[in-house]
């Protein structure tokens, strides 16, 4: 930003042009984010892509089987067996049930029911147990196209009338787990948010140890997340852009995040100006004039890297992609006008009771970070080659990582309602006829397809055979295994693989279970098509930025290291700490795109103020002075965006928790490690040859003792 544009925007009168601006537009955006959770798809079925061979079977279904419908069983349970007045009181509970809106026409199918179907040779399921301990209710769920904020509703009445004294009752099939899933993000938009802003205010009290600084940085963060949790319920209600809750938590956690962090910068440097100008409008100009490009750098790598996400196959991810690049382009939008409007707003008192005076020293010139260069430098090949070995060790974490999917059991970190339902039948030995494979064939061979799957372990005995359309038709066969489980997931594959080959069947199989598989292979294409993507594009933004080659290349290798260590950590904590089964398929993918867009951001930041500095001092000089200078607030960001993703472990969900704890290690380590030892001990070794092929370094002066142990000071 140039320094006229950066003073004009902070002057006498046009700071309070900006207040007014900024505040309005937060006022009108707050009305719409509100109702965000209100068009959330977390229909897993509606993440797929078109070519998915479940989202073929669902469109050749289209017609015949509303894609709306939720399968849903409530399961009943007493030690010892059930009574001939539980029986009673179980087909007393089908009717009431039935008249609740949203079941569908069907009605429910009760105990009784299906013995008197099955006695009459009709293929229906046994709902009571063979040691009489557990029998279960089935019935359908239909709130149409849009009706999943129905659900928890209609699961509260449900509970209110299946009642066993001295029993459990449990609600279980697609339509309990999605009721539990509407439990575990209960509140997304107001606990989640309140939590997160706790941790942030805890650490800017520190940071700051100021009663009031911290409060212009929460201020405007909050304003961040109401613009853009605003502007994207806008784009998901009328431009049909995927929302779902696991992509509002993380929104909300990168844009109190990042915000915090250019607010960081922002401030640091700003007090820096304030030392060097007495009159506050032209310090704050210096500080946007001097910071700005940095934090417009670390907001377009991070909002670029989440763009890529756009090319996922996956619906879901490709979704979030858009969502957190508006998030990063909101927020630091409004770190450059709000934030500099009530800083010059408020005067140097904000910073009290260390208010920076005018021509007072620059604290940062001898202080821990000063040090620590101080030291890198005396041997800076040997530190960079030691701390490699050790990322590298790390890495090894990354053998005991098990991305093959999670079991609805192991899916959550609490055991939810429909958990312990869905364990009652497999304990007891009921298949849950709500996870079922839908096989779409020409009729003329749907015997032959049908017979195919005889062999298929694990497999019920296939329905009856219903018509389509154009000589098409389908059945249906239950799967004896969790719906999200490796042995689901077996299952499919090998049903596929056997009605493929029969000859002229055009057979497709779809249904719960492959909606899982198909899920888990679209993730680990994305994972190869956008972590190459994510790379060569921050790459691109490293050249343009440091207007070299070496220096982005040796950034992008070292951040690619820190995420390996991280991951490698996070694996054995995962595995030996937390005790999870494994991960979701797309957590490499998630953690990837935090880590690389999010570590760069550290990078940016010390190496802008390195180039910076060099013009002056020579490379390795001006490494010693840009760690010194952004060094502590470089890891007072660090924490702040650490402490915020470890919030995402407030919600029960394995994957959120998960991803939080890489994020904050990877940031961590970024922060602590990387930034301040790795890329400094690098700068201090190569010099001037990291700045290939400028000239900005060309004398290449190797710095001597008594110069890196000299008090430093920084440009002016």
């Amino acid at each position: 930003m140039h320094r006229q544009i950066a003073g004009t925007l902070t002057g006498r009168v046009t700071k309070w042009v900006v207040l007014v601006a900024v505040l309005a537009l937060t006022g009108i955006m707050a009305t719409f984010s509100a109702k965000l959770t209100s068009v959330q798809n977390n229909e897993a079925s509606s993440w797929l892509p078109e070519s998915a061979e479940s989202t073929q079977v669902l469109e050749e279904l289209s017609e015949t089987v509303d894609p709306n419908d939720i399968p849903t069983l409530v399961v009943y349970q007493r030690d010892g067996g059930l009574t001939e007045d539980d029986l009673a009181q179980i087909e007393a509970d089908g009717p009431e049930i039935a008249e609740i809106d949203g079941v569908t026409d069907e009605g429910v199918l009760t105990p009784a029911a299906a013995e008197a179907a099955a006695a009459q040779g009709a293929p229906v399921p046994t709902l009571v147990s063979d040691d009489g301990e557990v029998a279960y209710l089935y019935f359908v769920l239909n709130f149409g196209a849009n009706g999943w904020n129905a659900i928890p509703d209609a699961a509260d009445e449900i509970r209110d009338i299946a009642t066993l004294d001295g029993g459990q009752v449990h609600l279980a099939g697609y339509g309990g787990q999605a009721a539990d899933s509407a439990e575990a993000f209960e509140g997304i938009d107001t606990n989640l948010i309140f939590a997160t802003l706790a941790v942030v205010i805890v650490i800017l009290l520190f940071t700051y140890r100021s009663p009031i600084l911290w409060l212009l940085p929460i201020l405007c963060a909050v304003s961040a997340n109401f613009i853009a949790t605003g502007l994207v319920y806008l784009l998901a209600k009328y431009a049909d852009l995927t929302v779902n809750g696991q992509s509002q938590a993380i929104l909300s956690i990168l844009v109190i995040g990042a915000g915090t962090d250019y607010a960081l910068l922002l401030v640091a440097r700003y007090r820096e100006e304030l030392r060097r100008h007495e009159d506050r409008h032209e310090a704050m100009a210096f500080a946007l004039h001097r910071a700005a490009p940095a934090i417009f750098a670390s907001a377009a790598t991070v909002a670029v890297g989440m763009l890529c996400l756009s090319f996922a196959d996956l619906n879901s991810t490709a979704g979030l992609g858009p969502v957190l690049a508006i998030g990063v382009a909101v927020t630091m939008l409004v770190m450059v006008t709000l934030l500099p409007a009530l800083l010059v707003i408020c005067g140097r008192w904000v910073f009290w009771p260390k208010r920076p005076a005018y021509r007072s020293a620059e604290p940062t010139a001898n202080g821990f970070w000063a040090r620590v260069g101080r030291a890198i430098s005396h041997r800076p090949r040997r530190v960079w080659i030691t701390t490699t070995g050790l990322l590298l060790l790390a890495c090894l974490g990354l053998f005991r990582l098990d991305a093959s999917g999670l079991s609805t059991e192991d899916t959550y970190t609490k055991e939810f309602d429909s958990i312990k339902g869905q364990a009652l039948l497999a304990d007891h030995g009921l298949a849950d006829n709500s996870n079922t494979i839908q096989v779409v064939t020409n009729a003329d061979q749907a015997a032959d397809v049908a017979a195919s799957l005889e062999g298929v372990e694990g497999l019920g005995a296939p329905g009856e055979v219903q018509p389509i359309s154009d000589g098409r038709v389908w059945f249906e066969a239950t799967v004896n295994a969790d719906i999200s489980s490796t042995t689901a997931a077996d299952i499919v594959e090998s049903s596929r693989e056997a009605v493929h080959g029969v000859t002229g069947a055009d057979a497709l199989v779809g249904g719960g279970a492959a909606f899982y598989l198909d899920t888990k292979i679209a993730s680990e294409r994305d994972s190869w098509v956008i972590m190459p993507l994510v790379l060569a594009v921050v790459l691109l933004i490293l050249i343009g930025l440091l207007r070299a080659v070496v220096a982005p290349v040796i950034l992008i290798a070292t951040v690619v290291l820190s995420f390996g260590a991280a991951l490698g950590i996070s694996a054995l904590l995962f595995e030996y700490v937390f005790g999870f089964a494994g991960s979701d398929p797309g957590f490499p993918l998630f953690a990837f795109v935090f880590l690389v867009a999010l570590g760069i951001d550290y990078n940016i930041f010390l190496m802008t103020r390195v180039r910076e500095e060099t013009v002056t001092y020579g490379t390795r000089k001006g490494s010693l002075i840009g760690l010194a200078s952004t060094g502590g607030v470089i890891t007072s960001a660090g924490i702040v965006l650490a402490a915020t993703f470890l919030v995402l472990g407030s919600l029960p969900l394995v994957f959120l928790a998960e991803l939080g704890v890489a994020v904050a290690l990877g940031v961590m380590l970024d922060t602590l490690v990387v930034r301040s030892v790795l890329v400094t001990a690098l700068n201090l070794d190569l010099g001037g040859k990291i700045w290939w092929p400028s000239k900005l370094d060309s004398a290449d002066i190797p710095l001597t003792e008594s110069e890196a142990e000299a008090p430093l000071e920084t440009v002016h």
